[in-house]
């Protein structure tokens, strides 16, 4: 059957194309031509893996009958040209049947038991019934009706009907007329049989009977327009030879091709045909009417008015068709509403976890994971996202704070084109909620340091007071004793003990001021931030230049702030003396309005190809990070390495200099002086 249909029907295309003029048929190709073509290969396609499947079957029977039918209406025609009219009239009544067998089969029979071969209900046997009776009808009008008086026949001679029943002349429009009817309405509603299996079926079932029951609509649509405007019959042949490609997926690949991707793009690319069109048209009608004569400026602005609606049409139509193939998730604008509205009402670990449900659900996915680099959670997943999923980078103002892991598709599968639209809206938002957590870890992580660090501190100084300095004082408390009940009896002894006290009276001064530059440097207190940097750029090398420059009034800076600023340039300068081999260095200490910027610059050998910065590059960004600020390491342009460090001033140190520190001894140099 799968060779036979197509043999017939090339057969037939072969001789109607040899057949003189006079007896050539206006239309050599019609839907049935392209029946015959597709459904007997395609049915023994299906055959061969499901041989008990029904529909390969009636697509296989009802594919031969079309060729049958095209073959003996071809033969009849070459038959009657040779002059045999007699055996042209029997094969006219072989062309009519085999018509009726395709139709039944292929228009009312395949449409009802699509997908799984059964009828959605008894209900719907009258539909079959109705378009049994409405074929079966129509073939016995065309075998039983009178022939047609020459003057109305369109061929040489008139092919004479060897079972017409003259009496049925007068009602031969009217019972075809009726007929005709009965049969468009039956596949209507076979075609709607189908809707209202989507309308009750699972996801599965839904996305399994979409291609047939999109195959079949296209297709009446497209025959009926036929109908009335001849010139539109080449669709409904091109679409009838789709209908067993879509049966087809509808039974083996349902689960690999999404058919809402072809209704997507479908609906979208002919709402815009047709609305651009007739803004196109209307407008130079109206452009032509208004300007008559200037025939190119009139075509110009057509164009360029049916531009302008191109774009937002195509949004406004593709928003339309998600809505109604997908719902609420369709709308890629509805998730990210609902995607703020749930990182609204929870912290970032707990938005995360709504995140990550919203988009499996926009997505229709088995699974959807996100994992946040340096985060709390880590890692967050809701549903199996498999051994492969999909990654998409979580980038936020640049930086990559994580990764999207989307699962293979659900039940309901959305198309790929879908898939991006959502993608593409959700990420960043997304992101964003990568990033708080991220930026939440990294606030606890902070807060764990400083909390670390200050009982450190604390520990260090109980230690350096209890087992240093309080051992050491309550010896000189003993010896001072000793020299008490000595210095009746033996002065020179206890003047002995006396100078040995305050021997270590000088190692405790030496002790507490150790302990005090710990805690800060007393440069700062002494000399103020400019001439403290000052004073450390003249204990450098002096192979080395080092130039010092100060812009701004430095007085009044926070504590905290100057202290940073001393140690990151305390920490270049060891660099720059010690690894850099530097001739000339520069410091800088600009104050801005918002912020203090320190830059340390030198000539030397640079940072070396692989670098990773070590302890004292970390301590310098640790430093700045702890205010708010960033600090950089680089290459120097021209040669060399630079520092530079950006550090936030607070709002109460713009308006109070000199309420933190103690006011910086006048320079005799001036401001932004250089000392070498």
């Amino acid at each position: 059957m799968a060779a036979l249909g197509p043999v017939l029907e090339i057969t037939a295309l072969l001789i109607l194309a040899h057949l003189p003029d006079a007896w050539h048929p206006s239309l050599t190709s019609t839907p049935q031509s392209a029946a015959a073509l597709t459904f007997p290969v395609v049915g023994a396609f299906m055959i061969h893996h499901r041989p008990g499947l029904k529909l390969a079957w009636l697509m296989c029977v009802g594919g031969l009958a079309a060729g049958i039918s095209d073959f003996a209406s071809a033969l009849m025609f070459r038959v009657a040209a040779d002059g045999d009219l007699v055996a042209a009239g029997h094969l006219r009544i072989a062309g009519a049947v085999g018509w009726a067998v395709c139709g039944v089969t292929l228009t009312t029979l395949l449409p009802l038991y699509s997908p799984d071969g059964r009828l959605p209900s008894p209900r719907w046997r009258p539909v079959l019934a109705l378009g049994a009776a409405a074929l079966s009808a129509e073939l016995l009008r065309t075998v039983l009706r009178p022939d047609p008086p020459l003057e109305r026949y369109p061929y040489p001679a008139v092919i004479p009907n060897p079972l017409q029943v003259p009496e049925l002349a007068p009602y031969n429009d009217l019972i075809s007329a009726v007929a005709w009817t009965a049969i468009y309405t039956s596949m209507a509603l076979s075609a709607l049989s189908l809707l209202v299996r989507m309308r009750r079926a699972d996801p599965v079932g839904r996305r399994q009977i979409g291609w047939p029951l999109f195959a079949y609509a296209g297709y009446i649509v497209f025959l009926v327009a036929g109908a009335f405007e001849p010139g539109l019959a080449w669709l409904s042949i091109t679409w009838a030879a789709l209908i067993p490609v879509a049966v087809a997926f509808a039974v083996t690949r349902y689960r690999l091709y999404g058919i809402d991707t072809v209704i997507s793009r479908t609906f979208v690319a002919a709402g815009l045909l047709a609305v651009v069109s007739a803004v196109y048209f209307g407008a130079g009608a109206l452009a032509g009417l208004v300007v008559s004569g200037y025939d190119q400026i009139a075509g110009l602005a057509a164009a360029l008015f049916a531009g302008a609606f191109f774009q937002p049409l195509r949004r406004a139509l593709q928003r339309a068709v998600d809505r109604m193939l997908y719902g609420e998730v369709g709308d890629p604008r509805l998730l990210a509403e609902r995607l703020t509205q749930e990182v609204r009402r929870a912290d970032p670990a707990e938005a995360l976890n709504s995140v990550v449900g919203v988009l499996r659900d926009g997505l229709a996915v088995e699974g959807a994971a996100v994992e946040v680099a340096d985060g709390e959670p880590r890692h967050v997943e809701s549903g199996r996202v498999g051994d492969r999923p999909r990654e998409v980078p979580l980038v936020w103002h640049g930086e990559r704070v994580g990764r999207l892991l989307v699962g293979p598709p659900g039940p309901r599968r959305f198309p790929a084109a879908h898939d991006e639209r959502v993608l593409a809206t959700l990420t960043p938002y997304v992101a964003d909620v990568a990033h708080a957590v991220r930026m939440a870890a990294d606030l606890q992580r902070s807060r764990e340091r400083i909390l670390t660090t200050r009982e450190e501190e604390r520990r260090r100084l109980r230690r350096d007071l209890h087992d240093g300095l309080g051992q050491t004082l309550s010896a000189m408390a003993m010896t001072i004793n000793i020299a008490r009940s000595r210095l009746k009896n033996s002065p020179d002894a206890a003047d002995a003990l006396l100078q040995d006290l305050r021997s270590g009276m000088d190692a405790v001064a030496g002790d507490i001021r150790e302990l005090v530059y710990g805690l800060r440097p007393p440069a700062l207190d002494d000399l103020g931030l400019a001439r403290a940097v000052r004073e450390l750029a003249g204990q450098s090398s002096p192979e080395t230049v080092i130039e010092v420059e100060a812009d701004g009034d430095l007085s009044g800076l926070p504590a905290a702030t100057e202290v940073a600023v001393y140690r990151i340039v305390q920490e270049a300068l060891t660099n720059v003396r010690r690894h850099a081999d530097a001739r000339r260095a520069r410091v800088v200490l600009r104050r801005e309005p918002a912020a203090l910027r320190v830059r340390i610059s030198d000539d030397g050998r640079g940072l070396p190809d692989g670098h990773r910065a070590g302890v004292g590059l970390g301590s310098m960004r640790e430093r700045a990070a702890e205010l708010g600020g960033v600090c950089v390491v680089g290459p120097e342009p021209g040669g060399g390495t630079r520092v530079e460090a950006t550090l936030p001033l607070p709002a109460a140190a713009l308006d109070t200099p000199g309420a933190v520190a103690g006011p910086e001894p006048a320079r005799e140099d001036g401001l932004g002086s250089s000392v070498r």
